[in-house]
């Protein structure tokens, strides 16, 4: 048994400025604040989340009574170029997987968000500017407002009529008997509509015309009745569509045929099911072709063949048919001036046909990369989620677009007329491809509720498409410089600053309806983007973040999920609790703001200070001689000497050398550390939101070390918090979040010492060349 020296020795550091334990408890008489709930970061999520239930689990999983409905479509559409009318009758085969029985059946109108007297245009204020383009002016005041709503001909059953109330985007089908739990029913709607100039219009879906040879590039979307969502979180979800609420919809299998000119090229959802009939023995030859390119996409139509089109204007039709299994929605582009090529790609043992299709001035950028980053997104995507499931992926060149839909999207990236472009230009291109056909992923596959929350598909499918774009850089580094990295948009932490920091009355959580929200690219893209990068690079790992998250993409691939099953699932598949990160980053408008208060060095002696007789004297201590104790005095203070630097710890603490010689064998001693600087260092949070403490320390010698200290630093003092070092060498400077991780939005207070800033009028005359 190890003996002390003195029966009454005891060992204590005694702080003589404050540097002890900051878990205090104030005396009653101090306590002067009123009595609050809970508020502090860390507390459980359960009154933002709903009840689990045997439709989802608490562990974000479907639950054993799990269920969604499915909508069939069989569906004949035909465009008619020279008037740009679309006309279609479709059967709609509705299956009832809900133990309801339902009354009657929400379908979606959103082509009514068109009609010529919309309501939807006038969801916002609007005022007269000082100053605008004549366009601008014109569009506000002078154009007659475009028709493009839907004309319903007939609502039939058994070719009877249906009664149908048409509400703005909403169509109610009352049914005769109720649609009772298992059961199926078939209706038939016929219907019309005047195709709207997407260029003009700036609308998701329409055509482009290109007055130079006359001809029109259409890509069709949203344009047939569809069927709502029935579940068990919104019952029917019939929200109106306004515009920026996007879409909620059911699985379903559809068999399309759809008459164009012609001399039209076309492709949409789904497989091509009449090709040969439909394609010259030349491009069919060419497609046998690309089945068997890996490495480099095969032209289909040339650009040639193209220009030849451009001036048929056939009066002959054509039909395409197309057939798809388990997709959400529906969507088509065709016309005769594409340049088709396509390329297969290997996407974890699977074959996928990756296709663009463009008009020749979307020459020669998108022959060079479209294809090609349609590729990257298939197994950047797949890698972190799933196996792709569709046959193909399509990329449709349309000017100032960016829309996505099961197995085909269109994008924009138009080079000047002269054939060249900008890295501007380029990189966008290749972004807006790599996020649309990312889109496949989420919401297409993992079907989230676009309409309530529009984070859900574009913050995952944003923050897929940064992990995608560095993926890109890397297949094709003649892309990109070769010292840089490709130049992402959103997802690095620092690019979403300027949005945290600015007025708080145009800042809505994420957790927000799109309609509600005043900063939509912000707000449902780049923040979640961010917020998920940085739960991946700094507070999950790379290791536990990517399980989980391929955990929750497996789990409701070709489901219905809701934010708390995302949640869920990203902690039951980790074990990291991660409520106070949602609540910050989702559920709140906070920003990160972590700076150095202060860095005070201490030396250890064994004599008395004033500041550590007055501590042992509270604490009941009035003869602190019979005891030994350890004291430690702040650098600079009255009771500090210059002598102190140049001895060793046991040097200037006598008395902590005889404790350790007479406590610890020599074997132990030699284990044991040996710092000559103390340091008591203070961290402050100004900002909301609650982080790691990441910190880097750089010493005399030039070295540096990086310490992550953990998010619990902050559970019970959310304003600052101090850390005790005990070095062997002097820190000369310590940084917060010196690699810019966590968004900090002000850098200024993130160093010691505070590094000087030149005066407005320093950088004046620096840029004046004084």
């Amino acid at each position: 048994m190890r003996t002390f020296k003195s029966a009454m020795m005891v060992f204590f550091l005694v702080l003589s400025t404050g540097m002890y334990a900051q878990e205090t408890e104030a005396p009653m008489e101090e306590v002067k604040e009123m009595g609050h709930t809970n508020q502090n970061q860390f507390r459980q999520l359960y009154e933002e989340f709903s009840t689990p239930n045997q439709y989802r689990t608490a562990s974000g999983a479907p639950g054993s009574a799990y269920y969604q409905n499915q909508a069939d479509y069989k569906m004949d559409i035909e465009l008619d170029d020279k008037t740009q009318k679309l006309t279609g009758v479709e059967t709609i085969t509705y299956h009832n997987n809900s133990p309801d029985a339902l009354e009657y059946l929400w379908v979606q109108l959103d082509q009514n968000i068109r009609t010529k007297n919309s309501v939807a245009a006038e969801k916002n204020g609007s005022g007269i500017s000082a100053v605008s383009q004549p366009g601008t002016f014109a569009k506000q005041f002078l154009d007659e407002p475009f028709d493009g709503g839907f004309n319903i001909e007939s609502v039939t059953q058994d070719g009877k009529a249906l009664s149908h109330t048409i509400n703005f985007t909403m169509m109610r089908v009352d049914l005769p008997q109720p649609l009772e739990a298992g059961e199926s029913t078939s209706f038939s709607i016929k219907w019309w509509y005047n195709v709207n100039n997407h260029v003009t219009d700036r609308a998701r879906s329409g055509y482009e015309h290109f007055p130079k040879d006359g001809n029109n590039v259409y890509v069709i979307a949203q344009f047939f009745p569809r069927m709502a969502v029935y579940n068990d979180v919104e019952g029917w979800q019939n929200m109106q569509f306004w515009g920026n609420g996007e879409f909620a919809l059911p699985f379903g299998n559809y068999e399309v045929n759809i008459t164009v000119p012609a001399d039209h090229i076309l492709d949409g959802t789904g497989e091509i099911q009449n090709r040969k009939e439909v394609y010259s023995k030349d491009m069919m030859n060419r497609y046998e072709q690309a089945k068997k390119s890996y490495d480099k996409p095969v032209i289909i139509v040339t650009q040639a063949e193209a220009e030849a089109a451009e001036k048929q204007f056939s009066d002959k039709k054509k039909t395409w048919k197309l057939k798809a299994t388990m997709v959400r929605d529906f969507a088509f582009s065709t016309s005769r001036k594409f340049v088709v090529d396509m390329m297969n790609v290997d996407v974890m043992g699977k074959d996928v046909m990756a296709v663009s299709m463009y008009p020749k001035e979307g020459n020669p950028l998108w022959e060079e990369y479209s294809t090609r980053a349609i590729a990257t997104t298939l197994t950047s995507y797949s890698k972190h989620t799933f196996q792709y499931p569709y046959h193909k992926a399509i990329s449709i060149h349309a000017k100032n677009q960016g829309m996505e839909y099961p197995m085909i999207c269109w994008n924009y990236g138009r080079p000047e007329e002269d054939g060249t472009y900008s890295d501007r230009v380029k990189f966008g291109m290749i972004s807006v491809i790599i996020h649309e056909v990312g889109h496949n992923f989420f919401p297409m596959i993992v079907n989230s509720d676009e309409r309530q929350w529009g984070w859900m598909d574009e913050g995952l499918d944003t923050f897929m498409q940064y992990l995608a774009e560095q993926d890109f850089g890397k297949q094709y580094p003649l892309a990109i410089s070769p010292e840089t990295a490709y130049p992402s948009r959103r997802g690095i932490p620092s690019k979403i600053v300027p949005y945290m920091k600015g007025d708080q009355k145009y800042i809505a959580p994420i957790m927000s309806n799109p309609e509600n929200v005043f900063q939509l690219g912000n707000n449902a893209y780049g923040k979640p983007a961010t917020a998920l990068n940085i739960l991946r690079e700094t507070v999950m790992g790379h290791e536990l973040f990517d399980f989980s998250f391929k955990t929750y993409a497996q789990r409701w691939m070709f489901k219905h999920p809701t934010p708390e099953d995302f949640f869920r699932t990203m902690e039951d598949a980790s074990g990291v609790d991660l409520d106070w990160f949602w609540r910050g980053w989702f559920y709140g408008t906070d920003y990160v703001d972590i700076g150095v208060k202060n860095v005070k060095k201490y030396f250890v002696t064994d004599k008395a200070t004033k500041e550590g007789a007055a501590m042992l004297e509270r604490y009941g201590v009035t003869d602190p001689e019979s005891m030994a104790f350890i004291y430690v005095v702040e650098e600079g203070s009255e009771e500090f000497t210059e002598d102190m630097k140049s001895k060793t710890v046991l040097e200037n603490a006598p008395k902590l050398n005889e404790y350790l010689m007479d406590n610890f064998s020599t074997e132990e001693r030699a284990k044991m550390k040996s710092p000559k600087y103390f340091y008591e260092i203070t961290f402050n949070k100004p900002g909301g939101l609650v982080m790691p403490l990441i910190v880097e320390y750089t010493y005399a010698d030039g070295t540096t070390k990086n310490v992550t200290y953990p998010v619990q630093v902050w559970r019970k003092n959310d304003s600052e918090v101090s850390k005790a070092i005990a070095s062997d060498k002097e820190i000369t400077k310590v940084v917060v979040d010196p690699n810019m991780e966590t968004a900090d939005v002000n850098l200024d207070n993130n160093s010691w010492p505070q590094e000087a800033k030149e005066s407005k009028f320093e950088q004046f005359k620096k840029e004046a060349g004084e």
